[in-house]
């Protein structure tokens, strides 16, 4: 393409995440799993008007999504592929996640937070994201989900590429279904670890498919990370701070810096702005952290300026094999 159709791909991409985002709700990549499908089959097991249905394969084809047939069936591609709700780290919920339209019309609204520094999420519908969600619990479900398909790549990396000898307790700050800290016990026997949430977010325990030994060394709690955190030798803090601006942010950091245990350390599992090869994941992570939650992905030296503004020092910073980086911080002092 030459610069111009270029840009004007990049102008119209929305139209490409709304057909992923209906492809995804139809559940359309687990019903082309089993093998071919017409059209007919494929609108019925959706309850889709069949005409419409043929307008949006055809532009999934043509984006590279699903393949036609000779026979006129349709299969799925490597790419469709990864709409599958059965496969590990799925894209499945995050493509669902732009059903919501509160979510569409604050990324329409992100003018004014480039005008003003606001938040356009809250801006627009009076409320900051995780109100909105806790108000609409099919939302919520699905961010969280994508939350857990999300954790399941950086878990692995995380659990793989930390040395976590010599230390004994851990806790997933913020963790949700508790993805991370079931892998990273996997990985690690000698760990015991909680995860820590909000609780109509917490896990209920460990997965039907963890190892018995990661059961008995899995523990849940819920609270609030502004207020206390089960003391621990590890904190893990994934995907957490970039949703939050500095003030916050510092406070959370404060709170585990109490509970801390001597020589414990503090995980922050983020993507770090300025790293090689990273850079689009980075920026455009940034941008949905003005629109949506009001936090920002930072830099190494931001991190580091929280870290003593909490009474903690940022120890070194270590990539992953993904575009998240594990920045570690100790006690300061």
């Amino acid at each position: 393409m030459d610069p111009t159709q270029q840009l004007q791909a990049m102008a119209t991409g929305f139209r490409v995440s709304s057909a992923l985002s209906v492809a995804a709700e139809l559940g359309l990549s687990d019903l082309l799993h089993g093998g071919p499908r017409t059209l007919v089959d494929l609108a019925q097991a959706t309850g889709s008007h069949e005409p419409t249905l043929r307008r949006l394969m055809r532009g999934l084809v043509a984006a590279g999504v699903y393949a036609e047939e000779s026979d006129g069936t349709y299969t799925n591609t490597p790419l469709g592929d990864c709409l599958r709700d059965d496969l590990p780290g799925t894209v499945r919920p995050m493509a669902r996640t732009l059903q919501d339209p509160a979510l569409w019309s604050a990324w329409g609204h992100l003018g004014h937070s480039v005008a003003t520094g606001e938040n356009a999420f809250q801006a627009l519908h009076g409320v900051d994201v995780w109100t909105h969600r806790q108000g609409h619990p099919e939302a919520n479900a699905i961010f969280n989900d994508n939350m857990t398909a999300l954790s399941s790549v950086v878990a692995k990396a995380v659990a793989s590429t930390y040395d976590f000898s010599g230390l004994s307790s851990v806790v997933d700050v913020g963790g949700g279904k508790g993805i991370l800290l079931e892998t990273v016990l996997a990985h690690h026997p000698h760990l015991t670890g909680t995860v820590f949430d909000l609780a109509h977010v917490v896990a209920d325990g460990p997965s039907a498919r963890a190892d018995p030994s990661v059961a008995a060394r899995f523990s849940t709690a819920s609270g609030s990370f502004f207020e206390s955190v089960p003391t621990a030798d590890v904190y893990l803090l994934k995907s957490i701070l970039h949703d939050w601006p500095d003030d916050e942010c510092k406070e959370i950091l404060r709170t585990c810096q109490r509970a801390l245990n001597p020589d414990g350390v503090v995980l922050v599992i983020e993507t770090i702005i300025g790293r090689p090869g990273f850079e689009m994941e980075a920026a455009f992570s940034d941008l949905n952290m003005l629109v949506l939650p009001g936090g920002q992905e930072r830099t190494n030296d931001e991190y580091a300026s929280l870290f003593q503004a909490a009474g903690l020092r940022l120890t070194r910073s270590i990539d992953t094999d993904t575009r998240f980086s594990i920045v570690e911080a100790r006690t300061a002092g």
